[in-house]
């Protein structure tokens, strides 16, 4: 009996210590070697792991800064220029500062101009809400008012008004990672150029219904008459399926296209407030 389990223990130490030596052979066979900078990288970024860098987190950028040819496209919109310098310098390469971007809300929808024409009892999500019908609202491109994008943000940036029942961006919160973007299944917010001294001008609308139909479910949404177009002296503005759209990389913030709005879909952010003058 003693010595039939000696025999056993024996077999099994031996097979153990076989099982091992395979392994041990086999992991250096198959062993993918990794460039150590990418440790490095890793170290210098915010480690949010939030996505908006368009990899799947802070490691998996790391490593494609590392394979890059070049830091053109990559860019950790957590970090900012600040953290791209710090990475450029562990690679011992050059990068291009770029324009800070924020979130922006694009509808104008609120209790007041758009009211409600039927009630929504079920799930509050609005990926389940759009999911089921267009809306509480007769607008069926508008925000759907249940939070996603709240959810989403992991910075704490976007708040739920409670008197317009639209989303708030804290753009001193924002990191322009992108997640609320992805959240909006209207796809309501975009990430714009936080502009010079952060000032901006973007069409807040996107309803593509016609005129008539987009004033009547909403007092403020664009009407696509074109009138904000040709008053454009830099050929920024485009109009496309009803409806008015930006390119902040040509808009010089003349505001022209603001006063020219008849039904304040314009919307001018962080001007100063101009006193009018005494007599």
């Amino acid at each position: 009996m003693t010595q039939t389990i000696i025999w056993t223990i024996a077999i099994l130490t031996i097979l153990g210590a076989l099982l091992a030596v395979v392994l041990y052979v086999v992991a250096e066979k198959f062993k993918v070697e990794e460039d150590p900078r990418i440790d490095e990288v890793e170290k210098v970024l915010p480690g949010a792991n939030c996505g908006g860098c368009g990899q799947a987190g802070c490691r998996a950028f790391a490593q494609h800064c590392v394979q890059s040819e070049s830091l053109d496209s990559c860019f950790c919109p957590v970090g900012g220029n600040d953290v791209m310098q710090k990475v450029a310098g562990v690679l011992g390469v050059e990068v291009a500062a770029k324009e800070p971007m924020v979130a922006v809300v694009r509808c104008n929808g609120t209790c007041e101009n758009r009211p409600r024409t039927n009630e929504y009892g079920g799930y509050q999500s609005c990926r389940v809400k759009a999911a089921l019908y267009s809306g509480d609202t007769g607008c069926s491109f508008g925000c759907l008012g249940c939070g996603d994008c709240v959810a989403a943000c992991q910075f704490g940036a976007i708040s739920m008004d409670p008197a317009t029942g639209l989303p708030v961006v804290d753009e001193e919160k924002c990191t322009a990672c992108g997640a609320c973007v992805k959240a909006c299944p209207k796809n309501v917010i975009e990430l714009r150029n936080k502009g010079r001294r952060n000032m901006r001008v973007y069409v807040s609308c996107i309803n593509k219904d016609k005129g008539a139909v987009a004033r009547k479910a909403c007092k403020a949404a664009c009407i696509g008459c074109g009138k904000c177009a040709k008053v454009c002296p830099f050929e920024a503005i485009t109009v496309e399926n009803n409806v008015a759209y930006i390119d902040f990389t040509k808009c010089k913030l003349c505001k022209k296209c603001v006063a020219e709005c008849p039904t304040a879909a314009i919307h001018a952010v962080n001007f100063p407030v101009i006193k009018p003058k005494e007599e």
